[in-house]
C-alpha cells in the first residue's frame, strides 16, 4: 500500500505540473513501465507510416486529423519497472502547453442509440457493409480522487489488460484498460490478434457458449488479417484459437497469429498503416464502414479505439488497440464504449453490450451508483 501511494502520488505531481509522460503495466504483470520527457521531446506526425524508423511510447488515433496527430513520446527518461527507490525529479522536466478548446461530450439516449442500431441493421441487410462498429460516450462527473490512485486501482480490477495513463499535449489525459493486442513483438515472430465477440463474463470455470453473430463476427476480423498478411507477402504463420478471453466484467473472442519478424521488421510503420483500423474497431469493408461511421456517429473519436504502447523502446514493440479507454477533463470522465453491428445484431442487445464494457471503468471511477444511471440514460 505504501508502495502504491508513493506511486501515485509521483503520476499526479507529473499530471500537475503538465509533464508529458505515459505508464503502463502489460497483461498479468506487476512491472511498471514509465516514460516521461520535455515538451520538445513529443512528436506528431499525420501519418501513420511515418513511425518507420522511430522509437518511444506511441499515441494513435482512430483516424489522424488536425486535432489528433500520431503522438510519439521520445523521453529521455524511461523505467521498465518504475518503483518507489526509483528517483523521479518532476521539476526537471520543461512543461507542456495545455490545450484550452476542450470538445463537449456528446450524450446520446438510450431511444437515439436504439434507434441508430436499428437503421444500421437494416443498411447492412440491405447493402453492402457486413460490419460496423457503432460506438457512445458516457460522462461521468469526476471526483478529486487521485488519478494516480485511480489507475492503480484499474489496474487491480484488470490484471489480465494492457491498463494505461498519459498526459500528452493535444491528446490531454486518458485512461484505459484493454484487452486487444494490435501488435507484439517476441523473439524471431510478431504478433497479431483478432478479438471481436462480447458476453458478461461468468464467474469460476463455467463453459462459455458463443452465439452465430459472435463467431461471425469475430471471423470476419481473422479474414481480414489474412488479406494484410497476404499484401506483406506473409504465407506462413501459426494461429491459437478462437478461444475465449476474458478482461474486465467481459469475454471475448480470440485468435493470436504469430509470423516471422523479418518479413516487416523494416516497414512496420507500413504494415501497422494497412492494418489499422482493424474491422474490430471500424468494420468491413473497411472504406465503407469508416464513411458510415464518419456519418452516423454523434461525435469525434479521436484517440479512441486508435492504438497506443512501446514502439522500438529497448527494441521491444507492444503496441495495444484503445479500447474500455476513458478522456479525463477537469470536470468529467468521459467512457467510450461500442460493439459490432451485423445483420444479426438485436439492438437492445447491444445497448445492454455497451453498458457492461462500460463497468470496466466505471467500477473503479463511480462504484457506487453510476451503474443503475447508465443503463437508464
Amino acid at each position: 500500500m505504501e508502495n502504491n501511494t508513493h506511486i501515485a502520488a509521483v503520476l499526479d505531481q507529473l499530471i500537475g505540473k503538465r509533464i508529458a509522460f505515459a505508464c503502463w503495466f502489460y497483461p498479468g504483470e506487476s512491472r511498471l513501465g514509465l516514460i516521461a520527457g520535455n515538451a520538445s521531446d513529443v512528436r506528431f506526425f499525420n501519418q501513420f507510416d511515418q513511425l518507420n524508423g522511430e522509437a518511444g511510447f506511441v499515441f494513435a488515433p482512430y483516424s489522424i486529423t488536425g486535432k489528433s496527430p500520431v503522438i510519439l513520446l521520445q523521453g529521455h527518461t524511461f523505467f521498465e519497472d518504475f518503483n518507489p527507490e526509483d528517483q523521479l525529479d518532476v521539476s526537471a522536466f520543461e512543461p507542456f502547453e495545455v490545450n484550452q478548446e476542450q470538445e463537449e461530450c456528446v450524450v446520446q439516449s438510450k431511444t437515439d442509440y436504439l434507434k441508430l442500431i436499428e437503421e444500421t441493421i437494416a443498411d447492412i441487410r440491405e447493402g453492402a457493409l457486413s460490419k460496423v462498429i457503432i460506438s457512445r460516450q458516457i460522462p461521468v462527473t469526476r471526483t478529486d480522487t487521485s488519478l494516480g490512485t485511480t489507475f492503480l486501482q484499474l489496474h487491480d480490477h484488470t490484471p489480465n489488460a494492457f491498463t494505461y495513463l498519459v498526459n500528452l499535449p493535444v491528446a490531454g489525459i486518458w485512461m484505459g484498460a484493454t484487452p486487444e493486442v494490435l501488435i507484439k513483438s517476441g523473439g524471431i515472430n510478431f504478433e497479431t490478434v483478432s478479438l471481436a465477440g462480447t458476453q458478461v463474463r461468468k464467474p469460476g470455470a463455467e463453459e462459455y457458449y458463443w452465439s452465430t453473430k459472435d463467431i461471425e463476427e469475430q471471423a470476419f476480423v481473422s479474414r481480414y488479417m489474412l488479406d494484410v498478411f497476404f499484401n506483406f507477402d506473409i504465407h506462413q504463420y501459426k494461429t491459437i484459437g478462437p478461444e475465449t478471453l476474458e478482461s474486465g466484467r467481459v469475454a471475448h473472442l480470440k485468435t493470436s497469429f504469430f509470423f516471422p519478424a523479418e518479413k516487416i521488421d523494416d516497414r512496420l510503420g507500413t504494415f501497422i498503416a494497412h492494418l489499422h483500423p482493424t474491422p474490430a474497431v471500424c468494420g468491413l469493408p473497411k472504406d465503407l464502414a469508416d464513411a458510415y461511421i464518419r456519418a452516423k456517429e454523434t461525435y469525434a473519436r479521436n484517440y479512441y479505439t486508435g492504438y497506443l504502447g512501446p514502439w522500438r523502446l529497448n527494441g521491444e514493440v507492444c503496441l495495444y488497440v484503445n479500447l474500455r479507454c476513458m478522456k479525463v477533463t477537469e470536470s468529467e470522465y468521459v467512457l467510450h464504449v461500442g460493439g459490432g453491428i451485423t445483420g444479426r445484431s438485436v439492438p437492445e442487445k447491444e445497448w445492454d453490450e455497451t453498458n457492461q464494457k462500460a463497468k470496466t471503468l466505471l467500477s473503479v471511477i463511480n462504484p457506487e451508483g453510476s451503474e443503475d444511471k447508465n443503463d437508464n440514460r
